[in-house]
């Protein structure tokens, strides 16, 4: 059974998606053994609690700059002996200390179809405003390995959402949420916990 530990920093509707998840089977092999926050007042933390998980606090305001924030977190993580990280509306960049410790074991998801609308400065509805601009008819979510660059590394799943002429940057990141996030989240977690995700060559395959 792998330790899942979730970084969060507000609303945590990703975690709860991934606590549903392994509460109804979704997850297998796994479970989340600590949500840990750079927000002492991230709703997140109330959603763990509400479900017996333990907690933990990091404010990132009480560190200097990111590598000193950074250590800190890579501190807690060899306390909670993680098998698996994922960062769950984590709005904090963290360090190459931490993705150099946790190779291909810490994932996110962004809320668009990697490489499109993605990389630094393209986060919540930024990334769905620059979808609306650019006029696609798909959109979508990514599930990746995290890495030294923002949203560069191993795509691990995929799924499109249709983008509607309607649409506004709001309504739009919440049917990739519902459609596409919550479902392929919880998806890669277990696939990951099973042992099921081969790395070649940088890329991510999913065996049988």
């Amino acid at each position: 059974m792998k330790n899942i530990i979730v970084l969060v920093s507000g609303g945590g509707t990703n975690l709860q998606a991934l606590i549903d998840a392994e509460k109804s089977g979704i997850i297998r092999d796994g479970r989340i053994t600590c949500v840990i926050s750079s927000n002492p007042s991230a709703y997140a933390l109330e959603r763990a609690a509400n479900n017996g998980i333990k907690t933990r606090v990091l404010p990132r305001k009480e560190y200097s700059d990111s590598v000193s924030y950074s250590h800190a977190v890579l501190d807690a993580l060899n306390e909670e002996k993680a098998d698996l990280i994922v960062l769950a509306g984590f709005m904090t960049i963290l360090d190459e200390c931490v993705t150099k410790a946790y190779p291909y074991r810490i994932i996110n998801v962004h809320p668009a179809l990697i490489p499109s609308f993605c990389g630094e400065g393209f986060y919540g509805l930024k990334v769905h405003e620059a979808a609306l601009t650019y006029g696609v008819k798909y959109s979508g979510a990514t599930v990746h390995f995290v890495n030294e660059k923002a949203d560069a590394g191993a795509i691990i799943l995929q799924k499109p959402v249709e983008v509607k002429r309607s649409d506004t940057p709001e309504v739009l990141q919440k049917r990739i949420m519902e459609q596409a996030e919550w479902k392929i989240l919880p998806e890669a977690v277990s696939l990951f916990c099973q042992d099921r995700i081969e790395i070649i060559d940088g890329k991510a395959f999913i065996k049988e």
